[in-house]
């Protein structure tokens, strides 16, 4: 669903997603489709939402069908998630991109009452929720990525890439203008490597771990308790993830590094 090899600077290893972990994809995946049914009881659990707008932005060659299970959660804890409907997502390279972003997040944010827009981008989808966040900050609330090749300052991710996908990703792993972000990844990812997906740690950015794959994202019962538990903090009261209690058990250690 992304790129998930990066170019590094003479002397610097280049980061690599592990094979072995890509050609279990799709087995592990459906094992995280088939996990949901049993974990409904504790997704029960996920804190709700203030009914505030939120805008889903599938990975690359999905299109809103595959946030169908992200959307469908967020509406039954209480918040107005939105499709980003643009078809599918063929990438950087999309005519029009930025405008047409642009456009979606207003109309969104007008559907919703004028309210800021919680932005939650899968994969590629997460790099055009940061663009969207470095373009228009004063109109989103807070950005979750999952999975997200976003890179960090200072590493070879943030310079990967040519081209499009090249400056899209020097913009985008800079840290966003007054506005919160998580950035959710998972170290048996096997189409973006982990190191990459994850972000620079400030006051308003925190990086989460959960265990699964990387199309099975969508459907990860973790992610998507997460996800609920981000998006329902107060606009003007955004914290860190909190690791208490079980939550020490599902969801990897507190490593904003």
């Amino acid at each position: 669903m992304a790129e998930s090899t990066s170019t590094a600077r003479p002397g610097v290893r280049p980061i690599r997603r592990d094979a072995r972990l890509a050609v279990a994809e799709g087995p592990r995946a459906m094992a995280e489709i088939a996990a949901l049914l049993p974990a409904a009881p504790y997704l029960a659990l996920a804190p709700r939402g203030d009914r505030h707008p939120v805008l889903v932005l599938p990975g690359l060659g999905g299109a809103d069908g595959s946030t169908a299970v992200i959307r469908s959660y967020l509406g039954s804890r209480g918040f107005e998630a939105f499709g980003w409907g643009l078809g599918r997502n063929q990438g950087p390279g999309m005519p029009d991109l930025l405008p047409r972003l642009a456009a979606r997040l207003e109309a969104v944010r007008q559907q919703g009452g004028g309210r800021r827009v919680s932005l939650v981008g899968w994969s590629m989808g997460g790099v055009f929720a940061r663009l969207l966040a470095h373009h228009f900050p004063d109109r989103v609330r807070q950005v979750v990525t999952l999975g997200s090749p976003i890179g960090r300052p200072g590493t070879p991710a943030s310079r990967a890439g040519r081209g499009d996908m090249g400056r899209l990703r020097a913009l985008v792993s800079d840290p966003l203008p007054g506005v919160p972000g998580t950035a959710v990844y998972s170290r048996t990812d096997g189409i973006v490597p982990w190191q990459i997906a994850r972000q620079a740690p400030s006051e308003i950015a925190d990086n989460v771990e959960v265990y699964g794959s990387h199309i099975g994202l969508g459907f990860n019962a973790s992610a998507l308790y997460l996800l609920a538990e981000r998006l329902a903090q107060p606009e003007d009261g955004w914290r860190p993830f909190e690791r208490s209690g079980w939550k020490r058990w599902v969801f990897g250690p507190a490593n904003h590094g």
